[in-house]
């Protein structure tokens, strides 16, 4: 069976990788900021690299634009303003196009929220991880609580449509009741959205060559269980494993992502994931800042997708989802329909894993604690389903 080839959603993804401090367990790419930015040369590279995707942007509306990072909050409000306009000359944009910041506590930048949000900025995306000095000393973030707070309040004043604030869960040395202060700290400037996200230890970072002490299994369950709580009984929707909403206050971006839709990702060590005629490929943006300026051959590498890959790639975003997927739309990312994918979810189904109502796939409570090792599942086994359906 093939991949279908109609045109997804599309976003934009804007990656700024300057940071002050590289934390010890990010593995995003991100880079120690070298004195003054480079921020005329950049935002021009960046619309540059736009303007020449034209076939990319042909005939498509832009839903949401998000800045990440690093910490694109580093530049100044003038930049970002200059970015969103190169932007708005090159693509379509929705008229409700939802357009994210990522920023981090500190005195400089809260001080400048308002003005991001002038800028054109609809929704902050603010990087707490905790409101715990010791466990913020931990993470090696730069930012203490009272800084934390006072950011959470200005971001909470700025005039935004909405606003995120990301905490961490399952830190060194947390227990129940420190992660459970997190949290209702947080819940006190009523953010529309809130991601709770457990800290996991990725390779290539500072805290895989040097592991800090991590709560016992059982003891990060009960934390998830009891921040999961806490957020749900606040009012807000867990719609996916990390993110809680009000009503009417999704990340429209991240949806796009979960749902497998298209993003063109522009800036230095940029991810993107088209979909075309041939079917979907992930370009990749050169990493050094430096080259991407000068326009040395911006994209690093390109890589076709295969079907299995495709339909794994799809599992594995959609499946994060609390909703789960529609057959329509496994059919319109993939080419696939449940029938032909009974032989890859059948034992998942029978272990109470996934669960299917009527044309809804979705994971089960207890699939959703156990998502990293049914991925693991479909990814030994997609290749070889695709083949068969074809």
């Amino acid at each position: 069976m093939t991949a279908a080839h109609k045109e997804p959603p599309l976003s934009l993804y804007i990656h700024i990788p300057w940071c002050v401090a590289k934390c010890p367990y990010c593995d995003f790419h991100s880079l120690p900021r070298p004195g003054p930015l480079p921020e005329t040369p950049y935002v021009r590279a960046v619309i540059d690299d736009l303007a020449h995707n034209q076939d990319v942007l042909a005939g498509r509306t832009v839903a949401s634009i998000f800045l990440g990072g690093g910490t694109p909050s580093l530049f100044s409000e003038a930049a970002i303003a200059e970015m969103l306009a190169g932007v708005e000359r090159h693509a379509t944009l929705a008229g409700d196009c939802e357009i994210t910041l990522e920023a981090n506590p500190g005195t400089l930048e809260s001080g400048r929220f308002r003005a991001f949000r002038e800028a054109g900025v609809t929704r902050l995306s603010l990087g707490v991880q905790s409101l715990h000095d010791p466990a913020l000393r931990a993470l090696g973030r730069i930012h203490d609580a009272h800084t934390a707070r006072s950011a959470m309040e200005a971001a909470a004043g700025a005039g935004f449509r909405s606003f995120n604030i990301d905490l961490m869960y399952g830190l060194p040395g947390q227990t129940v009741a420190q992660a459970l202060a997190d949290v209702r700290g947080a819940l006190s400037v009523q953010p529309p959205h809130l991601s709770l996200y457990e800290l996991t230890i990725e390779a290539h970072t500072a805290f895989a060559h040097n592991p800090p002490p991590l709560p016992a299994e059982d003891e990060r369950l009960a934390i998830e269980d009891a921040v999961t709580e806490a957020a749900c009984t606040a009012g807000y929707e867990r719609y996916e494993i990390s993110a809680y909403a009000r009503p009417g206050h999704r990340c429209v971006h991240n949806l796009n992502y979960w749902r497998f839709g298209d993003y063109l990702g522009l800036g230095s060590g940029a991810h993107s994931k088209l979909t075309g005629p041939a079917g979907v490929s992930r370009p990749v943006r050169i990493a050094d800042p430096a080259r991407y300026m000068a326009d040395e051959g911006r994209v690093a590498t390109c890589r076709r997708l295969s079907e299995g890959d495709v339909l794994f790639e799809f599992l594995l975003n959609a499946l994060r989802l609390t909703e789960g997927f529609s057959e329509e739309l496994l059919r319109a990312r993939t080419g696939h329909d449940f029938a032909s994918l009974d032989r890859l979810w059948a034992q998942a189904v029978e272990q109470g894993l996934l669960q299917r109502e009527q044309d809804r796939m979705r994971t089960t409570p207890l699939g959703r604690r156990f998502l990293d090792s049914l991925l693991t599942d479909f990814l030994t086994n997609a290749d070889t389903v695709s083949a068969k359906a074809s």
